[in-house]
């Protein structure tokens, strides 16, 4: 057995609305999909919190209409952002949870766990998804899981990222790199059309998920993975097309009732879960039916919709696809007719406008199909992890990623301006310089402020650090010379220096800790916060079985007991189950152990 099967590294494709485990097993020469204890290949990003316990996955999203407020999900809509964002702002509306704003403007979820209010970080409840997942691997595995590769949407800034593996540092993994989600399907693509491509091909990757839209361009040549260019929005997926529906529902029920709903955040759950599965049955049929008996105040509602009016009310969101594709084109500077392959990833892309628009854009040629679009992105994780931990099978040797930078970096110049020294789809890993200088007389001491975005003005970009250069001989304003060196990592991470020409004085920054990052001591009290709720998970789950294990003899002994004594024995132990539903694991044990000696 290879050392990666002793000890697997893992790959996950941790999503808005569904995730997804997966392995490199050496032994079969393939990556398998791992599945959850219902038997399911993908597991919903939600976690419920009730008065007894708290469930994460199919049991959390089972739950959501009856307990809307305290059931969370789309936090990965929320990584990596302020509270006063707009875009969390407007997704608020949509949201049956509590959200506020926590230390640093940062958005905290607030739910009612155990009879007590509780406060989440984002990375918190992404960490419980990924913890879902790890457990979900080692007992398939039946090895203990520490290594992963977890993916992330291509267009996701630093600070998103640096989230992402909190996160996963929450959750108790080992987060070997953080890869795009387009990359990773670029290498299930690449793997399962290995031995059939000739010469290089440029594939583009179009990724629509249930949250965010990813347009990656790539180049693929005898196992080096080129990307070229990406372009995207982390705010575009299949959860604003539920969201139109809904808000379309709300105001067909106002207009026959007279009666709004939406204030109700259990009547709006129930209308999303119909909405989302009236897209999916869309898909393939041309017309459905929403039903559901007494939505609001004891009012049933019923109502048809087509394929017709689902991309009417979408159609503005299906456009702003298209002008993702053409960006990522653009960016590349390479025109449509030299992509060789168009590949579909995410379950957004069975929507077939998607798809005709996209043929369309094209000029009718035949979209890839070939890969799993639900799967793909943890597939390629799976070979990324297998790689990093130093798997040697053929099938993967040789392969090798070049990604790119997703956004501008640069630094802070005169009236906020900002110099862009890596621009947008720098492959890495990287190393860049620019010269500038002082802009005041006499300056002994400069500032290096580090930006990442696309807009001119400092203000609408990320800070990523800043470090100070100082010692600086007096002079003119415009005569000192400074080399600014931008030099990433091929895991991101990017370091800072600055040189002055005439003095040789040098300074620099690690970009590690970004603004609003959480801290080491806040990730450590996490780490054992996170451990403190399996705990709890796990003697709830023996409880349980305990309370089954009682339940399954007191029922199987009572078709047998003949004599009075027995019968009596078992009226009241079934009477205590009934009083005593929240007893202890042991005190279900003891009752067990009770009953087999007055059976023996």
């Amino acid at each position: 057995m290879a050392a990666n099967d002793e000890r697997p590294a893992i790959g996950i494709d941790l999503g808005t609305t569904y995730s997804c485990v997966a392995v490199w097993r050496s032994r079969d020469d393939r990556v398998e999909i791992i599945p959850n204890d219902q038997g399911n290949r993908t597991t919903p990003s939600y976690v419920s919190f009730t008065e007894t316990e708290r469930l994460v996955g199919d049991a959390a999203k089972n739950l959501a209409a009856m307990n809307p407020v305290n059931t969370v999900f789309d936090a990965k809509r929320l990584m990596g952002r302020t509270f006063s964002d707009p875009l969390v702002q407007n997704d608020m509306k949509h949201w049956p949870f509590k959200v506020i704003s926590g230390p640093m403007d940062k958005p905290v979820i607030v739910v009612a766990y155990k009879g007590e209010e509780k406060q989440f970080s984002v990375e918190e409840i992404s960490a419980m998804v990924l913890a879902r997942m790890k457990e979900c691997a080692e007992a398939y595995l039946g090895s203990t899981v520490i290594d992963a590769v977890i993916t992330v949407p291509a267009y996701f800034n630093d600070s998103q990222r640096q989230a992402t593996k909190d996160a996963g540092i929450i959750s108790g993994l080992n987060v070997m790199r953080v890869i795009v989600e387009p990359t990773a399907a670029a290498l299930a693509y690449g793997l399962e059309k290995k031995g059939k491509i000739s010469g290089e091909k440029n594939v583009l990757i179009f990724d629509l998920g249930g949250g965010t839209l990813d347009v990656s361009l790539l180049n693929i040549e005898k196992g080096l993975f080129n990307v070229k260019a990406i372009a995207g929005d982390t705010h575009l997926g299949g959860e604003d097309f539920d969201s139109e529906m809904v808000s379309h529902f709300v105001l067909e029920f106002n207009r026959k009732h007279k009666k709004d709903i939406s204030n109700s955040p259990r009547a709006l759950r129930r209308l999303r879960t119909a909405c989302e599965k009236a897209k999916r049955i869309l898909s393939s049929t041309a017309q459905t039916t929403i039903g559901l008996e007494c939505l609001y105040d004891g009012i049933d509602f019923d109502w048809k919709i087509t394929r017709a009016k689902f991309e009417e009310l979408n159609m503005d969101k299906f456009q702003r696809c298209m002008d993702q594709v053409e960006k990522c084109l653009r960016d590349a500077g390479m025109t449509k007719s030299k992509v060789h392959d168009v590949v579909l990833v995410g379950g957004s892309t069975r929507i077939p406008k998607v798809q005709e628009l996209l043929q369309d854009f094209f000029d009718g040629k035949e979209l890839c199909r070939s890969i799993h679009p639900d799967e793909a992105v943890a597939y390629g994780a799976a070979v990324q992890a297998a790689i990093l931990s130093g798997e040697t099978n053929e099938k993967i040797q040789g392969i090798v990623l070049c990604d790119v930078t997703p956004l501008s970096l640069g630094v802070s110049i005169r009236d906020g301006d900002m110099s862009v020294v890596v621009p947008r789809n720098t492959t890495v890993p990287t190393k860049m310089e620019e010269e500038f200088s002082t802009f005041i007389e006499n300056q002994t001491d400069v500032i290096f402020q580090v930006y990442q975005g696309e807009n001119p003005r400092t203000d609408d970009n990320i800070l990523l650090g800043e470090f100070w250069l100082s010692d600086i001989p007096l002079a003119p304003k415009g005569v000192p010379r400074f080399d600014v060196t931008f030099d990433i990592d091929a895991n991101g991470i990017l370091n800072v220096s600055a040189v002055d020409k005439t003095t040789g004085n040098n300074s620099s920054v690690t970009i590690t800790n970004v603004k609003g990052r959480l801290s080491k001591d806040e990730i450590e009290k996490m780490i054992r916060n996170a451990e403190n709720y399996r705990d709890e998970d796990r003697k709830l789950k023996k409880k349980i079985e305990a309370r089954n294990s009682l339940e399954d003899y007191v029922y199987k002994m009572k078709g047998t007991a003949k004599n009075l004594v027995l019968k009596s024995a078992i009226e009241d132990a079934i009477q205590w189950l009934d009083i005593n539903q929240s007893a202890e694991e042991y005190e279900f044990v003891d009752k067990k152990n009770e009953l087999l000696r007055i059976f023996k």
